[in-house]
């Protein structure tokens, strides 16, 4: 499953780099919790929780079915 999402990652990432930032998986539990660390600019935005519900989370539950949740770290 971790190799499934690295993938899905590879697809928000330009995105998140354009605006000087980039996501970083950090750990993906049995659960489906998927714990990401945003980067860069993308680190003390304000939007960040907005980026990692309604970008990050969405694209990853659609590529990638077991995700249950994604956490900031």
């Amino acid at each position: 499953m971790q190799e499934k999402i690295e993938k899905a990652l590879a697809k928000v990432r330009p995105s998140l780099q354009a605006d000087g930032g980039d996501v970083e998986l950090i750990e993906v539990s049995d659960e489906g919790v998927v714990k990401v660390r945003l980067t860069g600019a993308c680190g003390g935005c304000p939007m960040a929780t907005m980026t990692l519900k309604a970008g990050i989370e969405r694209v990853l539950k659609k590529e990638v079915p077991e995700v249950k949740r994604v956490e900031a770290v």
